[in-house]
C-alpha cells in the first residue's frame, strides 16, 4: 500500500445465537406453555382400566389417550430436533422471535442431529460441491485489504499492448495494482507477467477464454475455464508465482464457480466501481465514473487488455494525482 495515512474500520462482531432443545424426558417443549396431559387442565394421564374391563374395540377414551400419546411423542421429537413442525401436521411449535431480518412465521430450519443429552446441536458438515470439496468459499471480495480511505486498482483482460504503459504510470506514483489476466494472454506474454510481478503487483485469474455469460456455462466448462487459466498464469510468471484471486468475466459469479476458485486456492474478486473504460467513452467520462462511484475501501475496475486502452492510460494519469489529493492510499484487495 502506498505511504499515506491508513485508516481501519473495525468490523462489527456477530453476536452468537444459542438455541436450546428440551430434554427428552421433560414432558414439555420450549414455548409450549404446559406439559401435555390427559385432561383438559393438563393433569397427568389416569391409570388404564384392568384387562377385564377392556372391550375388543378401542373405547373413545382410549382413542383419545392414544392420540395424546402420539401428539406428545411428536412434540418431544420436535423438541430434540429443534422444535420444528411435528410430522403429520398435528402440532406446530415456534422457537421465540425470528432472527433479525427474518420474515415473521418463516419456516423453521431443517432438523439437525441432536448432540449430547443436554440438547446441544452437533454441527452438520456442508454438502460436497460438484468438484467434490467440502470447503466453503469465502464471501466475494469487494473491498481493500486494510479498509479506511484506501482504494484497490484492478486491470482486466491482459496482458496486452497497453500493459506496459499502465505499469509506467503506476511506477510514476509508486502504487501497486492487481492484474486479472486471461490464461492464453499470459502464455503469449510471459515477459510482461514477470515484469508485473517484479514491480510488486499481484495477479488474478480471469479464465481461459473470457466467455460470457459466464454463469450460464455448464459446471464442467467453468471448471475448465478457471483452473487451467491459473496454471497458465503461474507458468508464465515462473516458480513461486501466486494467483490470489479469481474474477469471473462480466461479474458472472455463482456459488458453484466461487467454490471452484476456492478449491484452487483463490478468492473471488468483484468490484465496486466500474470505470466503463471498456466502452471507450472518452477520458473525461472514465475519470468522472470513478470519481462519482468511489467510496473508501472501494475496488476500481479498469482494463489493460481486450482492445485499444489509450483512453484508460490517459485517464489513469489524471486519476492517480486526484486520489492523492483526496487522501487515498492505493491498496490491494482483501485476500
Amino acid at each position: 500500500m502506498s505511504h499515506l495515512a491508513r485508516r481501519t474500520v473495525p468490523s462489527a462482531a456477530a453476536e452468537p445465537v444459542v438455541l436450546r432443545a428440551a430434554a427428552a424426558g421433560s414432558g414439555a417443549c420450549p414455548g409450549s406453555g404446559d406439559p401435555v396431559g390427559d385432561g383438559a387442565d393438563g393433569s397427568a394421564e389416569r391409570p388404564a382400566p384392568s384387562r377385564r374391563a377392556r372391550s375388543s374395540r378401542p373405547s373413545a377414551a382410549g382413542a383419545r389417550r392414544s392420540g395424546l400419546r402420539t401428539a406428545c411423542a411428536a412434540l418431544l421429537v420436535a423438541a430434540v430436533t429443534g422444535c420444528g413442525t411435528a410430522q403429520g401436521g398435528m402440532l406446530s411449535l415456534h422457537m421465540g422471535p425470528s432472527a433479525p431480518g427474518a420474515p415473521a412465521n418463516s419456516a423453521a430450519p431443517s432438523p439437525r442431529p441432536s448432540g449430547s443429552a443436554s440438547g446441544s446441536a452437533k454441527a452438520v458438515p456442508p454438502a460436497a460441491s460438484p468438484s467434490g470439496s467440502l470447503a466453503e468459499p469465502a464471501p466475494l471480495v469487494r473491498s481493500t485489504a486494510h479498509g479506511g480511505r484506501t482504494v484497490a486498482l484492478t486491470f482486466d483482460d491482459g496482458p496486452g499492448p497497453a500493459t506496459a504503459d499502465v505499469l509506467d504510470v503506476l511506477a510514476d506514483y509508486d502504487v501497486k495494482a492487481t492484474f486479472c489476466e486471461i490464461g492464453p494472454q499470459a502464455t503469449a506474454n510471459p515477459a510482461m507477467v514477470k515484469r508485473i510481478l517484479a514491480a510488486g503487483h499481484r495477479l488474478c485469474d480471469h479464465t481461459v477464454h473470457h466467455l460470457q455469460p459466464f454463469a450460464a456455462l455448464t459446471h464442467e466448462q467453468q471448471v475448465e475455464e478457471i483452473g487451467p487459466a491459473k496454471d497458465m498464469i503461474v507458468r508464465a510468471g515462473g516458480p513461486g508465482t501466486r494467483v490470489t484471486w479469481f474474477r469471473a468475466p462480466g461479474g458472472g459469479f455463482t456459488p458453484a464457480n466461487e467454490q471452484v476458485a476456492a478449491d484452487a486456492g483463490m478468492r473471488s474478486l468483484t468490484w465496486t466501481v466500474d470505470s466503463l473504460d471498456w466502452t471507450r467513452p472518452g477520458v473525461a467520462a472514465i475519470i468522472a465514473n470513478v470519481q462519482r462511484e468511489l467510496r473508501p475501501g472501494g475496488v476500481v475496475l479498469m482494463h489493460d487488455g481486450g482492445g485499444d486502452r489509450t483512453e484508460t492510460v490517459a485517464a489513469l494519469r489524471e486519476l492517480l494525482p486526484w486520489l492523492v489529493d483526496q487522501g487515498y492510499d492505493v491498496d490491494f484487495p482483501a485476500a
